[in-house]
């Protein structure tokens, strides 16, 4: 999705639960980022669109579409189209996700497939479906639904397969999706002529380890796992050719006394290949790493100031976190070496749990 030029800053699109999906917030709305302060803004002239469920938010590569989930049981999906004043309105829809509780989706790079990533329900598995999309952005068919199976030790959360992240590999060739239920990494194929999706690989990942989201480091070689259920983080050899990871090397998510629970969230890996943050639901910090060769050597831990940080993105030289129940959206400066510093004020976002930056 372009970005608009504005002496503003850049436009935030936030994805937040609504009360019909336990939360308290508006959905999709906007907000403005000032790139060289960090300062957040609510874009007061852009109504929020209440998307019910909105837990991801993704934008179309050339085309000014967003696309968020709605996490219901059976789950739907949206699209939304941005005018020319950055005002959104619903752009056909929604559809089915062809499954439950859809959490996170991705459009394919030639701009013709949305790929979503089914959580699944009590009696529904964890799935990947496929959106075919028209020449304007609308999703106008399912095309195909990848069911997973398969389970883990960890009682309550892993009795069967649940879905977590689908994202395209550098190349373009090879559809990850994580499964936090099966710990395991599905590799598909996806056929851009009929939408359908052919399984290459299963990569099996530590037992009640719990893959929740995937950071591919620039290049290509390296991925690293966020591994919600052990409170790790894990280094892994990708394949390009194969569409397979290989297991290196793990560390733990925080360092933070563990007088609670933790469980790691959102995971990104910086532009320049040095850096990869995790959020810390429970330690309530980012914690920052240095990755030398295929290991991970911790750099600093940062407070997020506020509670269960979920989603986190780069933007401008700043990390976005967004804070599920204290309600906040915070931008954390990168600093040289990694490390992280508060840039602003938090702002005023009620159960916010992603960002994207248009």
């Amino acid at each position: 999705m372009p970005t608009p030029s504005s002496t503003d800053g850049v436009t935030v699109l936030t994805g937040s639960y609504t009360p019909d999906s336990g939360g308290n917030g508006a959905g999709i709305a906007a907000l403005r980022l000032t790139p060289g302060t960090g300062h957040l803004a609510h874009d007061t002239g852009v109504a929020p669109v209440p998307v019910n469920g909105a837990s991801f938010v993704a934008a179309h590569p050339r085309l000014d579409v967003a696309y968020s989930t709605n996490e219901t049981d059976p789950g739907t999906v949206s699209a939304l189209a941005r005018s020319r004043d950055g005002q959104l309105s619903p752009l056909g829809g929604p559809l089915s996700s062809g499954g439950a509780n859809p959490c996170h989706l991705t459009v394919h790079p030639d701009g013709g497939w949305l790929l979503t990533a089914n959580y699944g329900g009590d009696t529904t598995p964890g799935s990947v479906a496929v959106h075919r999309l028209a020449a304007d952005g609308r999703p106008v068919e399912l095309t195909d639904v990848a069911v997973h199976e398969g389970s883990g030790p960890v009682a309550g959360r892993q009795e069967g397969s649940h879905a977590h992240q689908v994202l395209v590999d550098p190349t373009g060739r090879f559809v990850l999706a994580t499964d936090l239920g099966a710990d395991a990494v599905f590799t598909y194929r996806l056929d851009t002529r009929t939408g359908t999706l052919e399984r290459t690989a299963v990569n099996r990942l530590r037992p009640g380890s719990g893959p929740r989201h995937l950071a591919l480091a620039p290049g290509g070689e390296l991925v690293f796992s966020a591994d919600e259920l052990s409170s790790t983080v894990t280094c892994h050899r990708y394949d390009a050719g194969t569409g397979t990871l290989m297991g290196l090397s793990s560390v733990p998510a925080t360092a933070v006394p563990k007088v609670v629970t933790n469980q790691p969230g959102g995971i990104v890996a910086s532009p320049c290949g040095r850096f990869l943050w995790v959020t810390n639901r429970g330690a309530d910090t980012v914690a920052a790493f240095r990755i030398t060769g295929t290991t991970l050597e911790p750099v600093d831990e940062t407070s997020v100031g506020g509670t269960w940080p979920r989603g986190l993105t780069y933007a401008n030289g700043h990390l976005l976190v967004a804070n599920q129940h204290s309600g906040t959206l915070v931008a954390l400066r990168v600093l040289d070496d990694g490390s992280l510093r508060q840039a602003g004020p938090a702002l005023s976002v009620p159960s916010v749990v992603c960002a994207l930056v248009l």
